[in-house]
């Protein structure tokens, strides 16, 4: 055996990695996801969380309550009326905590942009680790958007606050 290639599971019975490595792989690999549905995209939020696309593949649970869940995906539109509530729920988040913004209105306002009670994008209220565009995105989009967080998780991209 050549001394250069690295212990398999297979050929050797055993794996050798780092602890952060494997933490940051059970981080990603089990988020609970905090709903907090404000719009029609919470509609294809519910979408991707039913049979056919079923987030429980991904190892996401939804959580109703802020202090068991790490991921809160922010799907609608967010109002100036609504925004200290969210802040709220988003400071109840045990560490590490992760957010998808949802749909042109939770990105950037939407078609309701320069409406005075609506904010122009959520991230102007808590840290978005990944926006999902479309109006209203589809449950695929959504889908794709976990996938990204996922990955930035494992990879350690995601900015600490």
């Amino acid at each position: 055996m050549d001394e250069q290639t690295p212990p398999t599971l297979e050929r050797d019975g055993f794996l050798l990695t780092r602890l952060d490595d494997l933490v940051q792989a059970c981080r990603g690999g089990s988020l609970y996801y905090l709903t907090f549905g404000l719009a029609c995209c919470a509609v294809e939020m519910i979408h991707a969380a039913a049979a056919r696309y079923d987030l429980d593949r991904f190892s996401m649970i939804p959580r109703a309550s802020p202090r068991q869940a790490d991921l809160m995906i922010i799907s609608g539109t967010l109002t100036h009326k609504m925004a200290p509530a969210l802040r709220r729920i988003y400071d109840q988040m045990a560490e590490p905590r992760y957010v998808i913004s949802m749909g042109s209105c939770a990105n950037g306002g939407g078609y309701y942009h320069h409406s005075y009670s609506v904010v122009r994008g959520c991230d102007r209220i808590v840290p978005v680790d990944v926006f999902v565009p479309g109006c209203p995105p589809t449950a695929e989009a959504l889908l794709y958007g976990i996938l990204q967080l996922q990955r930035r998780i494992r990879t350690r991209e995601v900015h600490s606050r």
